[in-house]
């Protein structure tokens, strides 16, 4: 595991090595045993390594026999010694015992195809001397980040985009869209970012550049979509289901490092300690994190998990003391990211690496099978649909008046959100309704007439970002469409965002069982009514499998979801600090949002006849990410 980044300017001008170093500090964090250069002309590699495999010999950039292909690696190739053991069959020499070198040796036989044999999670950098061409690659789902800017005739590539920054070049326009973006879906999906001049790497996307600064984007994985599913009965899709996920797990266990888990209670991290436990000759290490209000903590099921195990388990109580931890996290995610779990991530990510390297964790349940309840929502609108337009109308009407308390958790909030959505024809317009924090309506009263003819045509651009994933799996049905849609989504864009930086910003390596690309396939190739039977079966396919490895406790307990007491933190220790932030002149003076619907929404709030917790957090972190990285500053 590591930090990449690099520079590639075409203009035949040695790349400075100080420039590489500036670049290479701001990542420190993603690597903190070692670091590695390698300059050729108008070419840079660098690399932060946080040593996990061959913990001698495992130095990069690492190159072929005749240094010729140089590769800078951040993540795990779970099947590199299998590969290690083709190639060297095919006569290729290696000089470490890494995952990293069978990249390129692979490429030497392959090309950029090469990434299609990796099975792991990892963002690559390779600099092919002889053609002078630099490829970068992401994983299939997007584990791994890669961030890019293509500028007059010059390339500078970053795990993280705050490392672009230190270079002068680099324009710093804010991308009005994705402000836009974010505040509807609590992220910026790449290939946005925050920034217009920088883009993400799209998971499951190659990126090869020439010394033209001629550039070619190719995809190279996807589910597999519109496919025939697999006809097999439950017991056998549970066999299927059991085989895989332990191989995959197996895999995710092999490290040179200390190793363990984030338990939550859920189901899926809990399958995953199971698993683990069945595979390792020692207890697993746990760990687990909770609240001091009763009703956002998890740590009964999770101590449930561990004392069947025989676990070596840690927990700890978060609490809202983050004046100082908020900026923090600002700066980490080097762009607005509104999930409000990234604080207890970060918190569970840093007490974890008080005794392991590495973690594995159960991210992917909900999107393999069906997890969360917008998936029972979309199900009950099949029925929904079947009453006369003028009476779902008068629900939605009535709905209105329903008291929207404890957000997302309390039973009027999720009818109200429901039926709001019911009127709505379409699936994407009804997924966004559901999955927005604040949907079109609310960002009309919210924002100022300046900001919106600034975005002009890319005004309320969520709606047409969830509807292409939706329109690709047309053929599917609804649940597998549902679940594809999140996989291009919202698993990579801000689960797999939050995770990786909380991780790395604790010098954590998580991986992630269910979300090996194998596993993926064959879970997305059994038929949607396994994953949710009935109106409210969700998950039933993999609790099915895996109920008797699960105490009784946990094994029909309901999706609860690493939320935070966001409401109360917002009547108190919160308030002031949020008023600070977003109502000061500066905050006002961006020309975003108005200030008397903020003030109203404070109000709302504070009063308790509305819950804008997540709504409240989300422009909080828009401010504050505003403060860190100040016009441009640089870093």
């Amino acid at each position: 595991m590591c930090g990449i980044c690099g520079v590639f300017e075409n203009s035949g001008d040695k790349v400075a090595l100080d420039t590489l170093k500036r670049m290479n500090g701001l990542i420190i964090h993603r690597g903190p045993d070692d670091e590695g250069y390698y300059v050729e002309g108008g070419m840079g590699l660098a690399m932060r390594r946080l040593s996990i495999i061959d913990l001698p010999s495992g130095h990069q950039p690492i190159s072929n026999e005749n240094s010729t292909v140089w590769v800078v690696l951040n993540g795990e190739i779970y099947n590199f010694r299998q590969l290690r053991a083709e190639l060297e069959a095919k006569g290729h020499s290696f000089s470490t015992n890494s995952d990293t070198e069978v990249i390129v040796h692979l490429y030497e036989e392959l090309g950029r195809d090469c990434v299609k044999k990796l099975r792991g999670m990892f963002a690559f950098a390779l600099w092919d001397g002889n053609k002078r061409q630099l490829l970068l690659a992401r994983d299939r789902i997007g584990k791994k980040p890669l961030n890019y800017c293509l500028h007059e005739g010059k390339l500078a590539f970053s795990s993280e985009l705050r490392s672009l920054l230190a270079l002068d070049w680099v324009p710093r326009e804010i991308n009005l869209q994705a402000v836009d973006l974010f505040l509807s879906l609590q992220y910026i999906p790449s290939p946005h970012s925050i920034y217009r001049a920088i883009n993400k790497l799209e998971p499951g996307h190659t990126l090869l550049v020439d010394s033209s600064g001629k550039a070619d984007l190719q995809p190279y994985w996807d589910l597999p979509v519109n496919q025939p599913k697999l006809e097999v009965s439950p017991d056998e899709a549970c066999e299927l289901v059991r085989g895989k996920l332990k191989e995959a797990t197996s895999l995710r266990m092999i490290s040179d490092v200390p190793l363990g888990a984030f338990l939550s209670g859920g189901h899926d991290s809990s399958i995953v300690v199971a698993l683990m436990s069945q595979l390792s000759s020692q207890p697993v290490k746990t760990f687990s994190v909770g609240f001091e209000e009763a009703e956002f903590s998890e740590l009964k099921y999770a101590k449930a998990v561990a004392d069947m195990y025989g676990c070596e388990h840690h927990e700890f109580i978060v609490k809202p003391e983050m004046a100082d931890i908020l900026p923090k996290l600002a700066w980490h995610y080097s762009e607005p990211y509104g999930d409000p779990s990234a604080l207890p991530t970060y918190y569970v990510a840093r007490e974890t690496r008080r005794h392991v390297t590495v973690a594995l964790n159960g991210d992917g349940g909900d999107e393999n099978f069906a997890g969360y309840l917008r998936y029972v929502a979309m199900g009950l609108a099949h029925y929904w649909d079947l009453m006369p337009e003028p009476a779902r109308a008068l629900a939605a009407k009535l709905a209105e008046h329903l008291p929207e308390k404890n957000a997302p958790r309390d039973l009027f909030w999720r009818a109200k959100r429901f039926l709001r959505s019911g009127v709505l024809a379409d699936f994407p317009t009804r997924h966004a309704k559901m999955v927005c924090f604040f949907n079109d309506d609310e960002t009309d009263r919210l924002y100022t007439d300046g900001f919106k003819a600034a975005l002009g045509s890319s005004l309320h651009s969520a709606k047409r970002y969830l509807a292409q994933p939706y329109q690709r799996a047309a053929g599917e049905d609804f649940v597998n469409r549902m679940l594809y849609v999140d996989f291009k989504t919202y698993l990579p864009e801000c689960l797999m965002a939050k995770v990786d930086i909380a991780a790395m910003a604790n010098s954590l390596e998580g991986r992630s069982p269910m979300l090996d690309h194998e596993f993926v396939e064959l879970v997305y190739s059994l038929k949607g009514g396994l994953k949710l039977h009935g109106p409210t079966g969700t998950k039933w396919l993999l609790k099915r499998a895996f109920r008797q490895q699960l105490p009784e406790i946990v094994r029909d307990r309901s999706k609860q979801g690493f939320g935070i007491p966001l409401g109360q933190w917002f009547r108190g220790e919160l308030k002031g600090f949020w008023e600070q932030h977003c109502l000061s002149a500066a905050a006002l003076g961006r020309g975003y949002f108005r200030e008397d619907v903020l003030r109203g929404m404070c109000e709302e709030h504070q009063s308790r006849r509305r819950d804008h917790g997540y709504r409240l957090w989300a422009l909080l972190m828009l401010e504050l990410w505003h403060e860190t990285f100040e016009n441009g500053a640089r870093v």
